[in-house]
């Protein structure tokens, strides 16, 4: 993949859309995510969705060697008509309650605090400028660094930190813009349940999300992320989902990429691409159990930028999502747009340098997906 496309992407500038007042969501501080204080520690740490993560991003890519392929734009609020696109009115009516009356834990671990809602709605609406930009002819690919971040949130309920689904907000804009297909890949080490169930009926989105088999985790979370959810309706066959074993690292999700991902996409030719990009996939992040390293991020910006490249006409919105390791994180994102970028040279050296990494049981689990699931039961792949 590193070498089609290769003219196409050096040179090109990413157009970043960001806004200052997304860190004004504060997370607060306690064990792990609950927000809670036993009495019996004396230091508690901050929540891991806090805004250093991002301050981080922002940092490296203004100081960092990729700075000067990066043009800023300011992002915007959303407004609660745009909204209503994907989230149902009673679900955005019961947020904007919840801010009225000083915040409100929305599930575990999701904290709508002072500033929160604020934040949530600039994070909704800088990702559908960002969007907007692709759709006007402004340029070819753009990065939504928004936060809080949004791929859990369904039409009617918040979760996993997230209150406005960020990528499906945008994805809805494409749709209503003309776009007839969208294609979404998230490699968020967690399941992308809530733009799944977005657009869990429709045929006009292919939703595909690389996570780590977690399962369920609660009531606000009761997708599986399992293959078996394949979609419903018109839907069926265009949510597919690739949960790859815990310790899966670079070689393991580039086998995922070039075996399911690539020839998905090729099948159902996307107008446009979406990447969900979450960096808790990575060696170090403390909210997951895979083992990404710069290498493997790298990597699947590049066959991302190639696939845009043959299917979309290079048109690609990445979207920030998770990723909790304050400075891995924004290491693997610089190495992300690299890729993105098509870049012949790593702008950056990895700080781990080596990680041992066994690909034999990933590559086991995506042949045992490819020949018994997606053969037989996803129509894009049925006559192959």
């Amino acid at each position: 993949m590193d070498d089609a496309g290769a003219a196409c992407g050096r040179g090109k500038q990413m157009e970043v859309f960001w806004h200052e007042g997304m860190v004004e969501h504060d997370t607060g501080n306690g064990v792990f995510d609950t927000g809670m204080d036993p009495g019996f520690l004396e230091v508690l740490e901050k929540h891991p969705e806090n805004s250093d993560r991002v301050r981080n991003i922002v940092s490296i890519l203004k100081r960092g060697p990729i700075s000067p392929y990066i043009s800023w734009n300011l992002g915007r609020p959303a407004l609660i008509p745009e909204l209503l696109s994907f989230h149902t009115p009673e679900y955005v009516n019961e947020l904007v309650e919840a801010d009225k009356e000083g915040g409100k834990m929305l599930c575990a671990g999701t904290f709508l605090n002072p500033g929160s809602w604020d934040a949530a709605l600039l994070a909704a609406g800088t990702a559908l400028s960002a969007m907007k930009h692709l759709l006007d002819g402004h340029g070819k690919v753009a990065y939504a660094l928004v936060r809080p971040p949004g791929h859990h949130a369904q039409p009617s309920r918040a979760d996993g930190y997230c209150f406005l689904n960020n990528a499906g907000l945008a994805v809805q804009l494409a749709l209503d813009s003309g776009c007839k297909k969208v294609a979404v890949i998230d490699i968020d080490v967690h399941y992308g349940n809530g733009t799944a169930e977005g657009f869990y009926r429709s045929n006009k989105v292919l939703t595909i999300s690389l996570h780590m088999n977690h399962g369920t985790w609660g009531p606000s979370h009761p997708q599986s992320g399992s293959v078996d959810e394949l979609g419903e309706g018109e839907g069926y066959g265009y949510n597919l989902n690739i949960p790859l074993p815990n310790g899966t690292g670079d070689k393991g999700y580039v086998y995922a990429f070039n075996e399911l991902v690539v020839p998905s996409i090729q099948k159902f030719g996307p107008d446009i691409i979406v990447l969900a990009a979450g960096q808790d996939s990575s060696a170090f992040d403390p909210n997951g159990r895979q083992c990404l390293t710069l290498e493997g991020y790298r990597e699947i910006g590049r066959i991302v930028h190639v696939l845009a490249t043959r299917h979309s006409d290079g048109r690609l919105l990445i979207v920030q999502e998770g990723g909790y390791q304050v400075t891995y994180s924004a290491y693997c994102l610089h190495a992300t747009l690299e890729g993105v970028l098509n870049l012949p040279m790593p702008l950056l050296s990895d700080p781990i340098a080596y990680y041992p990494e066994d690909d034999s049981f990933p590559v086991k689990v995506i042949e045992a997906i490819k020949k018994n699931y997606q053969k037989d039961k996803v129509p894009l792949w049925r006559d192959s």
